[in-house]
């Protein structure tokens, strides 16, 4: 039985996955911690373990480097798309091996499939702000992760997970564009901060302009202190004149700052920052208000600490996460 067929979209995202595992199997400083990430990233689709071998061959057609030793579980009956469009899809990650074919490397800068420069940047527990080689500058929250490409009309970013501010060099010929989630922010030079979180992605101007789209075409462009946001499934993007922008922007300097929302509101904020994510027990729970300022290293205690602010209790779900309780209040008394 043939597996149902991908969106064009989901089925882009394992190409880039799997290209992206190929390059580091194949580089000198591949940990082994990579390679069991890898197996395990196998092991999570039959798709997975398809679109690698077929990548794999490319690679080894490219005659660049050897075949990897790597054990791969499946088989399934998954026919991938024409070697064209796969081609088209690597072609970011395969830039540097591609490259050095001359010619191969020259049609696919002149056509626009491959950059001229590639560069992937991952934080865990410390911020970190890098310089990208078209001079704009990326600040890098806790648990983020980008990768950039310079292509011949365009400078291409994704942002894998997590949260990143941009202050991108200008340049009108060149538009710098933030892929995230489903939809892209396109700019040519500004400072602008995006979020993501699973589905949900938020963007928020702090200067010049931005034009944001979702899952839809077009797109809507903001203005300072304006944000949008959207998730899997919406057309268009949701606009809102941003109170809180240096709010959103406060992980810049270490600090998490709920302002009066509910807890519903605060858990996609909080959970950023939690190896296990923080549920609420029911609705009625989700509707109680958190305010406060945290220091985004310190989320765990502060998880733990809310029973002393808020009329809630603490459990374990059957997965070891924390769930929030709420204290039903006393009957009224007469």
């Amino acid at each position: 039985m043939n597996q149902e067929r991908l969106p064009a979209s989901d089925h882009d995202a394992i190409t880039d996955a799997a290209a992206h595992w190929c390059m580091r199997m194949h580089a000198d400083d591949c940990t082994r911690a990579e390679r069991q990430a890898f197996e395990a990233w196998l092991l999570a689709d039959p798709r997975h373990a398809e679109e690698y071998k077929a990548i794999a061959n490319i690679w080894q057609a490219a005659d660049q480097l050897p075949r990897p030793k790597v054990h791969l579980a499946y088989n399934p009956p998954y026919r991938p798309p024409p070697l064209r469009y796969r081609l088209r899809r690597l072609a970011p990650t395969f830039a540097c091996a591609l490259l050095a074919l001359p010619l191969a490397g020259w049609i696919g800068w002149e056509q626009g499939w491959l950059p001229n420069h590639y560069e992937h940047f991952k934080t865990t527990d410390a911020l970190q702000t890098v310089q990208l080689s078209d001079g704009s500058s990326v600040e890098l929250n806790l648990n983020s992760e980008v990768r950039y490409f310079n292509f011949k009309d365009q400078r291409k970013v994704t942002l894998v997970e997590g949260e990143a501010f941009f202050k991108v060099a200008h340049d009108n010929e060149h538009p710098f564009i933030v892929h995230a989630g489903r939809g892209q922010t396109r700019v040519t030079g500004t400072q602008f901060n995006v979020w993501k979180y699973q589905d949900q992605v938020k963007v928020t101007l702090v200067q010049g302009s931005v034009l944001v789209s979702s899952d839809g075409d077009g797109g809507y462009r903001l203005g300072p202190g304006m944000q949008a946001s959207y998730r899997l499934g919406d057309f268009e993007p949701q606009l809102a004149q941003s109170p809180d922008q240096d709010n959103s922007l406060a992980w810049r300097s270490g600090k998490l700052v709920l302002d009066n929302i509910s807890l519903q509101q605060a858990l996609p904020i909080i959970n950023r920052y939690l190896d296990k994510p923080l549920r609420v027990a029911d609705d009625n729970t989700g509707k109680i208000r958190i305010s406060g300022v945290y220091n985004t290293r310190d989320v765990g205690r502060m998880v733990a600490a809310l029973p002393k602010v808020l009329p809630v209790y603490l459990t374990r779900s059957k997965d070891g996460g924390t769930v929030l309780n709420r204290i039903s209040p006393p009957p009224p008394r007469g």
